[in-house]
């Protein structure tokens, strides 16, 4: 396909679609060198394994590289503390790994010398504007194949037929257990399958990470976490690195069953697609973060991060990690977290995440204020506030009810604002 193309850098997962790619592409560019990167992103694998099935595949050699710390500290953490979530139910865990992973590959195929870079993405899916996005930002000089939009194969079913014909080890991958997974330090996502059916429900035993809510223990489990402008810097006292910290409300979150949503979400491409997603630490710190926010934030720099929240999840989900734009909201949510610094209370419980209690020596929460009882309040203020701030709600209504000329609207105009003739 590509005469001057002779080393190739594969992101390279160790599952169905990247492992049949390797033979494809030296099929396809006269016998090119494929190197293959993977990224320990949190995902459960036999990586020593993974390299056996990469070079057995036809792979010259197969990076691994550990990225959770990476991951949680520089990505998971900002986009937490942003308040991202997509379409109102998403957790981004897949949209927010993609970013970096596209990193590591190009600072492999940088180092390697190589030509271009390869994906395992199809052309219907979000992946694939992410990791071509990324590679464009750090190097758009490297050529970019992507196999899924110019073979022949269509399905799962056509690539498992395709592994088989090449001797490729298929793992548990198999026409009966055909979801498409992703799994990292953040989540686990479900898709295809049964799933493709809308109305159909999730197999319980689809699930790989959470408890169903049935099997969650019948007593509530209480978590104190503390925050420290707006990262998560601790867990019942303890004060623990981000990814310590983040696996640890993965096992709490997990045995309450705490983090399963089911989504039809719509993609890049303007197709809607279903997938059902388990983020039990991230379900947990989200709800903290937000009722932390609610006491140390004021109106108008809660309302604005509230606004760029839903254009930063935007911006996750598209892939522009690597932007101006990105950096410049991250400025503005570092900016806003300044006092976001205290603790949360939560009850987790078979499924439910319940806020119990939230303080902070940034608290703009002033019980005398609020009190019902006796406080420094004067109640009659009141009365030239709302008279001041109804002003704009008054006159268009004296307006609008078109009075004859003769009669005019200013005298109610002015009763209305509190003013009087002499």
């Amino acid at each position: 396909m590509a005469e001057n193309i002779r080393k190739i850098v594969l992101a390279y997962s160790g599952g169905l679609d990247t492992s049949i790619i390797i033979p494809w592409l030296k099929e396809h560019y006269g016998g090119a060198e494929i190197v293959g990167i993977c990224t320990n992103v949190g995902q459960d694998e036999d990586f020593s394994a993974m390299e056996e099935r990469a070079i057995a595949s036809g792979a010259s050699k197969l990076y691994v590289r550990d990225v959770r710390e990476e991951f949680v500290t520089d990505y998971l953490f900002p986009m937490l503390r942003a308040g991202a979530i997509y379409e109102g139910k998403y957790l981004l865990g897949t949209s927010i790994a993609r970013p970096l992973q596209a990193k590591h590959q190009v600072e492999v195929a940088l180092a390697e010398g190589a030509d271009a870079v390869a994906h395992g993405c199809t052309g219907k899916g979000n992946d694939q504007v992410r990791f071509e996005l990324t590679y464009k930002a750090l190097a758009p000089h490297l050529k970019v194949i992507a196999p899924w939009r110019i073979w022949n194969i269509r399905s799962r079913e056509q690539a498992i037929e395709y592994a088989k014909a090449h001797g490729i080890p298929l793992g548990d991958v198999s026409k009966t257990n055909i979801y498409s997974r992703d799994w990292n330090v953040w989540h686990m996502s479900h898709e295809g399958g049964e799933l493709e059916n809308t109305w159909t429900r999730p197999n319980e035993a689809m699930y790989r990470l959470t408890r169903s809510p049935q099997d969650a223990p019948d007593q509530e489990t209480e978590v104190v976490i503390d925050f420290e402008q707006g990262y998560p810097v601790a867990v019942n006292g303890e004060r623990m690195k981000p990814m310590a910290l983040l696996e640890k409300l993965n096992r709490l979150g997990a045995e309450n069953a705490v983090g399963r949503t089911d989504l039809v979400e719509t993609r890049l491409v303007g197709m809607k697609s279903r997938g059902v997603y388990e983020t039990p630490g991230g379900t947990i710190l989200f709800r903290a973060l937000r009722e932390l926010e609610m006491i140390t934030l004021d109106f108008d720099t809660l309302s604005m991060k509230n606004q760029l929240a839903l254009k930063y999840a935007d911006l996750v989900y598209a892939g522009k990690w690597f932007t101006h734009f990105r950096e410049s909201m991250d400025a503005y949510m570092k900016k806003a977290a300044e006092y976001v610094t205290g603790q949360v209370r939560l009850a987790l419980y078979k499924g439910n995440v319940i806020a119990t209690g939230r303080k902070s020596d940034y608290s703009l929460y002033i019980e005398d204020l609020a009190s019902f009882g006796e406080s420094a309040y004067d109640h009659a203020d009141a009365t030239g506030f709302i008279n001041l701030y109804g002003l704009s709600t008054g006159v268009a209504a004296i307006v609008h009810k078109h009075r004859p000329a003769d009669e005019g609207p200013a005298v109610e105009m002015r009763a209305m604002a509190g003013f009087h003739e002499k």
